[in-house]
């Protein structure tokens, strides 16, 4: 018994810690879609475009992002920025 009691305890710990981390819109665009990304490209686009990085796009980046709806906050780049790959 003791032990289903530590489980839960540390489950409520993580949860209250993890939720204290979020802003209420990002709860709210978290709510509206269910899942952290649209699609392994988003994945992958999210974890190449970290904050405080410098924003690596393609123009597939972008067409993709436009065919499945990606969400989250927007990058925003210059032309002269985009990369050709």
């Amino acid at each position: 018994m003791r032990s289903v009691r530590g489980k839960l305890l540390l489950l409520s710990a993580v949860l209250i810690a993890t939720a204290g981390c979020a802003t209420s819109e990002e709860w709210n665009t978290w709510y509206t879609h269910r899942t952290h990304f649209a699609s392994y490209e988003h994945l992958g686009f999210s974890v190449r475009n970290t904050e405080g990085s410098s924003p690596k796009v393609t123009r597939k980046d972008i067409q993709l992002a436009r065919d499945e709806g990606w969400w989250g906050k927007a990058i925003t780049v210059s032309q002269e920025q985009m990369l050709e790959r």
